[in-house]
């Protein structure tokens, strides 16, 4: 807030080069009042020149008018403000939360925050996307978290030579992996994630623009993926008269046959005799969180973390890691039986060392 003066002469008030600042009034963040310039007080008045013929020069005082405030006024006022802080503190820590929240022993939680980007190179308009994750044997997941969604349906764009549809959908993934005994051969399964997408008519019928999968990313960070899509196709004039004015179109029963169907036993999947035609292309960004936690004393859990780790596509970062952790434990248990062996007039009292216990999360 300011306080101004005109100090323009009589018939000449209202006129912007006479109005001038006396004083600036600001209240913070924290609720303090600051006033430029200050109280003058025991202090000469200030000296305000005016422009102009006359150059006529004004004096200005500020004083504190309020009325003092008495003891228990201002007692009564510190508890109002501690009461205040300490209800907005609750407040910041129950959004926070005051533990950091940490996996079980033995597990690998897998945290993916996506979005589906854009989608380009299909036949028709009006393209949406729905999609779910494959979770293989051994994952999990929280009871409240789909596995699956359905964009919004978007408008294409025409961009360079081709016409995009921009979604800018976000999704949340959270899986959870537990490896209690070792896999007979290979990896162990990663999440797929399917996708399916649609396009609508004028009379709001779907049709199949194109199927495809994207394998969530083994290592953590920031990735962007583009997956192509097909469809299956029928021969003949027919089939695509079908698909313009009807608006039929030949699906898959499971959309997991866009990759390896699960339920698949065996060495070899024919297609023969399948025909598809390859559509457009969809583009996913996503960034993956890996958090798991270790209890590197005990033998057993270290052998059973660390193939988890290794196994489940975390063997760069993870495993250097790993190895710097252990060779910390090492070099610890190495300063402790030195110390125990010097004498005991040149050991300084030191704290108790914390108990030989790492946690860790990757990220």
């Amino acid at each position: 807030m300011y306080i101004m003066a005109d100090l323009g002469p009589s018939g000449r008030l209202g006129l912007r080069e006479n109005e001038r600042v006396l004083c600036a009034l600001q209240v913070d963040g924290n609720g303090v009042l600051s006033v430029r310039p200050d109280f003058t007080g025991n202090k000469g008045p200030y000296r305000i020149e005016a422009e102009g013929e006359k150059r006529e020069v004004w004096s200005l005082t500020l004083h504190n008018a309020s009325p003092t405030a008495e003891h228990e006024e201002e007692a009564r006022e510190q508890r109002l403000f501690k009461d205040l802080y300490s209800r907005h503190k609750e407040y910041l820590s129950g959004l926070v939360g005051s533990d950091f929240e940490m996996t079980v022993p033995g597990a690998l939680r897998l945290v993916v925050n996506g979005e589906i980007v854009s989608a380009h190179g299909y036949e028709y308009d009006h393209l949406y996307v729905h999609f779910f994750l494959e979770l293989p044997s051994g994952w999990s997941c929280p009871p409240s978290q789909p596995l699956s969604g359905v964009s919004q349906t978007c408008a294409t764009k025409t961009c360079g030579w081709e016409r995009v549809a921009f979604f800018s959908f976000p999704f949340t993934l959270e899986v959870f992996c537990s490896q209690e005994e070792e896999a007979e051969g290979g990896l162990p399964g990663w999440p797929v994630l399917y996708f399916e997408v649609f396009s609508l008519d004028l009379w709001q019928r779907s049709r199949v623009e194109g199927y495809g999968f994207v394998a969530l990313p083994a290592t953590p960070g920031p990735h962007t993926v583009r997956a192509p899509t097909w469809r299956p196709l029928e021969l003949g004039p027919w089939a695509e008269l079908q698909r313009f004015f009807v608006g039929g179109s030949p699906e898959l029963e499971d959309p997991a046959y866009a990759r390896l169907p699960p339920t698949f036993q065996g060495d070899r999947l024919s297609r023969f005799g399948f025909r598809t035609k390859t559509t457009g292309t969809v583009s996913f960004r996503l960034h993956c969180l890996q958090q798991s936690k270790a209890f590197l004393d005990s033998s057993s859990m270290r052998k059973r973390m660390q193939s988890v780790l290794d196994r489940l596509g975390g063997r760069g970062p993870q495993g250097s890691l790993y190895g710097v952790l252990e060779a910390f434990q090492r070099a610890r248990r190495r300063m402790q039986e030195a110390r125990v062996s010097l004498p005991q007039d040149l050991i300084r009292p030191q704290p108790s060392p914390s108990p030989a216990h790492v946690g860790r999360g990757d990220s």
